[in-house]
């Protein structure tokens, strides 16, 4: 417990001296780098503190940590959220402070809307950061494929990073709402992306028709029921990349399965597009470490070649 305080203690002096801080990963105990704390995680997202639950917690051990940090932030107006992920429907509880109407993701000169205490899922995926990064890095100029685009936070970064066009796709037309909501609220020229709501595996000639593209990100669920599953899934979407991208291009490949290798992404490469060449795997965020690097998040990049004529 002591190292969550100690970390919680940096955000305060941090408080005390920046206007607006980058949303981030306080505390990453689901990496299992710190015994006996590997049920919960710590995330700020200006003004809120959540602490997300995964198991339940040792007896007291919450009011413990509660009693501990509630001094560090007496004085700022900071709202505490705990979420309880191993419980049905994963509620939420306010402990203290009142939520305002509207909560943003910051990321340096970007915000992302949350619903944070609403659902399980922020909105916003903390841990994507480096691959946030590295689309920042590449996709000035260029036409980009997002998809199982979710809330659009990859699009945003694209399209700020000078991207000439996004195509955004996702089932849902939620999320996608959401994502229209999040280039609204940086500015962004409606000229530069695309909003498609479709059933991936079932629409690519919806999903080719804006293209072609020279840069794709493939970001699915691990396992949506109904919808994709990564381990069957995933082979149809990469033997599609050659279509989707006739004059070649870069592939960021995401994979959010623990129970599935960077070996396993590799091999549904080299049996759906041969002709890719493996460029990097790019280095997991700092802030969620991990005893085993094939637990973590894997994001593969590579390179498809110009279809033959």
């Amino acid at each position: 417990m002591q190292i969550i305080v100690e970390r919680l203690a940096l955000l305060a002096e941090k408080i005390c001296t920046q206007a607006e801080i980058d949303s981030y990963r306080v505390f990453h105990g689901r990496g299992r780098t710190f015994a006996g704390l590997e049920f919960v995680t710590v995330d700020f997202f200006q003004p809120v503190i959540l602490i997300t639950l995964f198991f339940e917690p040792p007896a007291h051990w919450l009011d413990e940590l509660i009693a501990q940090i509630h001094p560090l932030f007496a004085s700022s107006n900071l709202v505490l959220v705990v979420q309880r992920r191993y419980m049905p429907n994963a509620p939420s509880e306010i402990v203290w402070g009142e939520l305002p109407e509207s909560i943003y993701a910051r990321r340096g000169n970007s915000l992302f809307n949350l619903h944070l205490a609403q659902q399980q899922n922020s909105g916003f995926f903390l841990d994507m950061e480096s691959g946030r990064q590295w689309v920042e890095q590449y996709a000035a100029g260029k036409r980009v494929l997002n998809l199982f685009a979710y809330t659009c936070a990859f699009s945003v970064v694209a399209i700020t990073a000078g991207a000439e066009k996004v195509v955004n796709v996702d089932m849902s037309s939620a999320a996608l709402n959401l994502g229209r909501a999040n280039h609204q609220l940086n500015n962004l020229a409606k000229s530069k992306s695309e909003f498609v709501a479709e059933n991936i595996l079932k629409s690519w000639s919806r999903v080719k028709r804006p293209g072609p593209y020279d840069l794709v990100i493939i970001d699915p669920p691990s396992y949506q029921k109904g919808s994709f599953i990564a381990e069957k899934d995933y082979a149809k979407v990469i033997r599609r990349l050659p279509e989707l991208m006739p004059a070649g291009g870069l592939v960021l490949a995401c994979l959010n399965a623990p129970e599935l290798s960077e070996g396993f992404l590799k091999q549904q490469f080299v049996e759906q597009c041969p002709q890719a060449e493996f460029i990097e795997r790019v280095k997991p965020h700092a802030d969620f470490p991990d005893i085993d690097p094939e637990q973590q998040l894997k994001l593969l990049v590579y390179r498809v070649p110009p279809s033959a004529a």
